[in-house]
């Protein structure tokens, strides 16, 4: 759907009065630039012998960002048309798939700080900031959504996971702001 269109063909739809895209899909993007920011980073350190002892690490790191890329933007649309469609199971298990995978994305962006080239340092911070924002935002989607699609005890349940996931989150963006502080600032 938005996937194969262009940037801004799926901002105008953003705005127009249409029930989707939405928050849901706007979430999955803004995860999609960030996790895109970290494959950026580490294809910029990747090949550089002052970077060469962490090569096998930031590889891994390179196929997990490229997939979560992936996903994200598979994501944005999957919501789109959730929405579209009225499939109000979807409207919620998408948001939550994207906090997951925010989750497990900013993991990545500490690392960066520590082990990827010095001189884009600010681009890791922006994917921590990115992934942070994408998550809450997604988080939006599924507070909205659990009113129709849980009882009461699955609601609690996935709600605590995610404010688990939401922690941890914000505590990767804190650790990646300071350590590119650190680097930006001396």
């Amino acid at each position: 759907m938005y996937a194969s269109k262009s940037l801004t063909d799926y901002l105008h739809d953003l705005a127009a009065k249409l029930p989707a895209p939405g928050g849901g899909s706007a979430a999955a993007l803004s995860a999609a630039l960030g996790a895109s920011l970290i494959s950026m980073v580490i294809n910029f350190t990747i090949g550089k012998p002052k970077y060469a002892r962490y090569e096998r690490e930031l590889k891994a790191a390179l196929k997990k960002s490229e997939a979560a890329r992936r996903e994200f933007l598979h994501l944005a649309d999957k919501d789109a048309v959730a929405y579209k469609t009225k499939d109000m199971k979807a409207s919620l298990d998408v948001p939550v798939r994207v906090c997951r995978l925010c989750a497990d994305t900013a993991a990545l962006c500490p690392v960066l700080v520590k082990k990827g080239n010095v001189n884009l340092a600010s681009d890791a911070g922006a994917a921590a900031v990115l992934l942070e924002s994408a998550f809450f935002s997604a988080l939006f989607s599924v507070d909205i959504n659990l009113k129709y699609r849980c009882d009461g005890e699955s609601a609690v349940r996935l709600r605590k996971e995610l404010d688990g996931k939401g922690r941890r989150v914000k505590n990767l963006r804190l650790k990646t702001e300071a350590g590119v502080g650190k680097i930006i600032r001396g």
